[in-house]
């Protein structure tokens, strides 16, 4: 027996099954060393130069570093050009103009994000601010996507080195379009946050509650994708990561660490995709969205990557999971 749920933010629908109790596991991890890894401390000449770095008083591009920012060596958008718009037919085309930075989260080698002490995911959480507030600053920048992916099967490249990728867009993704859509409408009906009501019902009815923390709440979504898919949701009312202050960050850090390490003790080193939604850039247009600051509310993605995708997810817009929330929210709940 399964349920098919609307995801009431994208619009999009999940065939859930409700019936087993099987919790899934993977076989491929990515427990992989490197002795040779050109992310540790003392490898930096093998990098690009650094654009952002956390140092206390250290040369650039020298060892004494604790976060560390660097151009993608092989990146699909480049900072440089002009961002240029074109009809080629029917059809639109924009230049690639955008960024593609990697966030080097330790000098350590280290591959398990909840493995870094919580004052080093605080530096981490850091330069996640740092680095929107600064690119925010070029309108050519309409959406900045910080995400993490950890395992091959999530897309992880070859280098174990716990580390965050950034893609600065010249265009606002289509998903992050259907939640800010799902947001303003629900708004305009209600007057009222839908990620704020959210939170609430889902702290209320508890099924699907993992945990709260001071500034926090976790949940698995009531239409979730992906078996163990997690949302963290700041309780205060906020529409851009980059107006989060230290004391959420600080109280974030334990949030990670915590539920990071908990779907590890379930599942093992499952691959995941940890992914920060935010809002786009209201720099270039400041009358985009009248109402974002009202409607929408930033918040956190983490997809573990048990199954592959399909030619029935590919070719219908549905997920299936086959594993369910209120299940894997019991789960984790028992392994706090």
């Amino acid at each position: 027996m399964s349920e098919v749920r609307r995801d009431i933010v994208t619009d999009t629908w999940v065939i859930v099954d409700i019936e087993n109790d099987t919790i899934p596991k993977v076989t491929v991890t990515t427990s992989e060393t490197s002795e040779d890894c050109p992310f540790d401390d003392g490898k930096e000449n093998r990098t690009p130069n650094e654009i952002f770095a956390i140092r206390d008083g250290t040369l650039p591009n020298k060892p004494g570093w604790k976060v560390r920012v660097i151009p993608n060596i092989k990146p699909i958008l480049r900072i440089e050009g002009e961002l240029e718009k074109t009809g080629v037919g029917v059809y639109d085309m924009v230049t690639g103009t955008g960024a593609n930075e990697v966030i080097v989260e330790t000098p350590k080698h280290i591959v398990n994000f909840f493995d870094l002490p919580d004052e080093q995911i605080v530096l981490v959480l850091q330069t996640y601010r740092e680095r929107i507030v600064d690119l925010h600053k070029d309108e050519r920048m309409r959406y900045i996507l910080i995400f993490k992916n950890h395992g091959r099967l999530a897309g992880a490249s070859t280098i174990a080195h716990t580390h965050s990728d950034l893609i600065a867009l010249p265009a606002t993704p289509i998903r992050i379009k259907q939640k800010l859509n799902g947001a303003r409408e629900y708004y305009g009906y209600k007057e009222r946050c839908l990620f704020c009501d959210i939170m609430q019902q889902e702290i209320e009815m508890a099924d699907r509650f993992v945990f709260q923390s001071d500034s926090f709440v976790v949940i698995t979504p009531y239409a979730s994708r992906f078996p163990f898919e997690i949302l963290i949701l700041p309780k205060r009312h906020c529409f851009s990561y980059k107006l989060i202050d230290q004391n959420e960050i600080t109280d974030l850090a334990r949030v990670l660490k915590k539920i990071l390490k908990s779907i590890y003790d379930i599942l093992g080193d499952v691959p995941y995709n940890f992914i920060l939604n935010d809002s786009p850039n209201l720099i270039p247009r400041s009358d985009y969205w009248k109402t974002i600051k009202q409607d929408y509310h930033w918040h956190i993605e983490i997809t573990p990557r048990i199954y592959r995708t399909t030619g029935f997810e590919l070719g219908t817009g549905f997920y299936i999971n086959r594993f369910s929330p209120e299940k894997a929210a019991s789960a984790l709940r028992a392994s706090l």
